[in-house]
Formats: structure tokens, sequence, C-alpha cells
């Protein structure tokens, strides 16, 4: 089974509560973002409007990020999903310029949200954030919802059920009867998230 999700976005309502979960979800430092919601605003006023996207890593069929890593560090697995070995990433950053989505981060820092005076859920969160590596979204797989079955913690904390996640075979049905669409297509990445458009 290869997993995949399909994001409504005549659903969304760009509030956000996918990136606080999260963050809470995987004790992710300041800069890393492994969701994140783009907000474009079009036209001219009094005619507005306001283009909401939810981002996160795309586990694409064909990884550029896999591609050009030169350590392993970055591998796809059967079930679908794209990780990173924080023990063999060397931090070379060819992954995050490799990648057309903008979904991996760097990590720069050791820092916490207030310096480097780490809190109690920093000092416990951080260690699977070594300095000098690189992080993305994993379907919350590294975490142990997906073990658990509870799945990624942005799709059951979306307020508005816009993001359903699941097996991609039994997604198809949804996919083609939405006309959901894959982010930049011409780059041949073949996404594993959809998007039912607005």
């Amino acid at each position: 089974m290869a997993y995949g999700m399909v994001i409504n976005l005549r659903k969304c309502v760009g509030c956000r509560a996918c990136v606080t979960a999260c963050k809470g979800a995987n004790g992710t430092p300041p800069t890393v973002f492994r969701s994140r919601v783009n907000q474009a605003f079009e036209g001219e006023y009094p005619q507005v409007k306001c283009r909401i996207t939810p981002l996160l890593c795309m586990q694409c069929e064909n990884a550029p990020c896999v591609e050009v890593c030169p350590s392993g560090a970055s591998a796809k697995g059967d079930d679908g999903i794209v990780t990173i070995d924080k023990e063999s990433c060397i931090g070379c950053k060819s992954c995050v310029a490799a990648c057309p989505y903008q979904a991996r981060f760097y990590i720069e820092s050791g820092d916490g949200y207030f310096g480097a005076d780490l809190t109690a859920y920093e000092e416990a969160r951080y260690g699977s954030f070594p300095v000098g590596t690189v992080d993305k979204c994993d379907f919350c797989k590294g975490n142990g919802r997906l073990e658990n079955g509870e799945g990624p913690a942005c799709a059951q904390a979306c307020i508005a059920k816009a993001r359903i996640f699941g097996d991609i075979d039994e997604l198809r049905s949804m996919i083609d009867e939405r006309s959901a669409v894959q982010l930049m297509p011409e780059q041949g990445t073949e996404p594993s998230v959809y998007y039912i458009p607005a």
C-alpha cells in the first residue's frame, strides 16, 4: 500500500490548524514547517480573491530529492513515503535545492522559540532534529501516528475536513470524480498529494 492525500481547496479556510497540529505532533524547531499554508491575493479592490493553498511534502513518485541525495539519506519506501535518515544526512542541501515545492528545511540552529535556553518540551523533542541536517513532512510516519492508525496530525486537525489521507489507490476514484490535480505537473515528479480545485 502506498499513501497519498487529497486536499479540497473548496473546503480549506486557511485557518492553519494543520500547521499548528503538525508543529505539536512533531515538535519541529522554529524554522521548520512540515505543513504550511500559502495565501495569495488576486485582483484589485473591491474585486479581490484570496487563493489558499496548503503545502507539505508531496511524497513524489519521481522524487528529485532522492535522486540528488549523495549519501542515500533521502529514500522512498514501499509505502510511498519519502523519508530522511538523519544519521546519514550530511547537510549538503542538494535536496533542498532540488525540491520544486520548497518542502525541505535545513536545520541551522539548535535554538528554540525563546533562544538558546530550551523549554522542557523543546529539550525533549529537538533530539530528532540535529543541527546541520534537513527535515520534511513524512505523513507523521516518524512520530508513530501512522503505526498507531491515527494518520497525519494535519489531516486529523483540519476543522473543515479538507484533507483526506489514505491508500492512494483507494483515493483514485475521488481524484478522478472531483478532477483533482497535482501541483506543478510539468516537473514530472508525480506527487502523491492532489488538490480538488476551488
